[in-house]
């Protein structure tokens, strides 16, 4: 009797299947948000040979191997050891942490996950950043390619970093040849996350700048971690910008919302939300306002070149993200009320509702009755 096929003798014995010949994958960040979200996706994955999970704390996902670690500490390199790929997700944006130790974490821990991953031998790092790296401008072409210019200032909420990690990004490969760096950059990410993007939704009303020509580009955070599987799974390299396909008007975005604009000139929502931010009333500084007037809408080519494609359009996330928001008040409400306000979106639109004079009035006299 002959014996039977490799193939039936592997079903029959479990044990003797042949071993996923895919990559073994770090990921940082990985306890929470989109690290906890692309530990998940990956370790279900049959491409995927192991997840090796890292963090301070440790997550819920059961069949990653955990290591609990702050990302700066110089001992991550033993741990990243045997590892194809890192995916380096431990970044602070929250709107409320400190400027200054928002940066010192973010910085210190891309640069020690690089040096680490170098001398761990391990051959490729994915960074993630964002879309607003290239800058919100009125000249801006509609959509950006993914070798447009980074024109972006540090005057947004967390963009100073993220430049600062696409400057190491480009230097690593030259600093530890034979490391392959790529960098992911979403548009306005939806999906259980709170920026001063998705915080503008929260407004009674949707600040307009006068001569302003806002273009509204989404992604979902299941995509993301789609494109970062691609770049994990090496189908595409270099930069890549993700999102929706297409964008929303600013006339769109109000019909579809069924929330009604504001309209202010330029000098005084800028100087205004500069106000308001300066005396301690918003997180948001002023440079968030630029991302809600002028397109930094991305082509996300190179994804689609490579196969991959969104499974969320923009009037999907859109909806995602006005149910996700829904009964939130960044305006009048106990949010901007609070000792600590987090007013935010764009601030201007605390102005149009109130009157910039108001709003500070109303906390001098509410510090002064502490």
């Amino acid at each position: 009797m002959s014996s039977p096929d490799p193939q039936v003798r592997a079903a029959r014995n479990p044990s003797t299947s042949p071993a996923v010949r895919g990559p073994v994958v770090a990921v940082t960040g990985a306890a929470s948000g989109i690290g906890a979200l692309l530990t998940e996706r990956l370790a279900a994955s049959d491409e995927i040979k192991q997840v090796l999970a890292i963090d301070e704390r440790r997550g819920e996902c059961a069949s990653a191997t955990w290591h609990v670690l702050d990302v700066r500490d110089p001992a991550i390199a033993e741990k990243l050891r045997g590892a194809d790929v890192v995916v380096h997700l431990a970044l602070d944006l929250d709107l409320e942490s400190d400027p200054a130790a928002r940066t010192a974490y973010n910085v210190r821990g891309t640069q020690t996950v690089l040096t680490a991953a170098a001398a761990a031998g391990v051959h490729r790092v994915v960074l993630c950043t964002s879309a607003m790296v290239y800058g919100a401008l009125p000249d801006n072409e509609l959509p950006l390619s993914e070798d447009a210019e980074l024109r972006a200032t540090a005057e947004a909420t967390g963009v100073g970093d993220l430049l600062e990690i696409e400057r190491l990004a480009r230097r690593a490969p030259r600093a530890h040849p034979g490391l392959n760096v790529t960098v992911v950059r979403p548009s306005v990410l939806v999906g259980g996350m709170d920026t001063a993007l998705t915080r503008y939704f929260e407004s009674p009303r949707l600040l307009v700048v006068a001569g302003s020509r806002p273009a509204w580009q989404f992604c979902h955070v299941e995509d993301l971690c789609g494109a970062l599987e691609y770049a994990v799974l090496e189908k595409v390299d270099g930069e890549l910008a993700v999102g929706c396909d297409g964008w929303l008007e600013q006339e769109e975005v109000e019909e579809l919302s069924g929330i009604r604009r504001m309209e202010l000139p330029s000098a005084v929502a800028l100087g205004a939300a500069a106000r308001l931010h300066r005396i301690g009333l918003t997180p948001s500084p002023a440079g968030d306002l630029a991302y809600t007037m002028y397109p930094w809408v991305v082509s996300g080519s190179r994804l689609h070149d490579a196969g991959w494609r969104p499974q969320w359009t923009n009037e999907e996330v859109l909806a995602e993200l006005l149910e996700e928001v829904a009964g939130r008040r960044t305006v009048a409400g106990r949010r901007l009320g609070r000792k600590d306000a987090t007013a935010a979106g764009a601030a201007g639109a605390t102005v149009a509702l109130l009157g910039t004079a108001a709003v500070v009035r109303r906390v001098r006299k509410a510090r002064r009755r502490i």
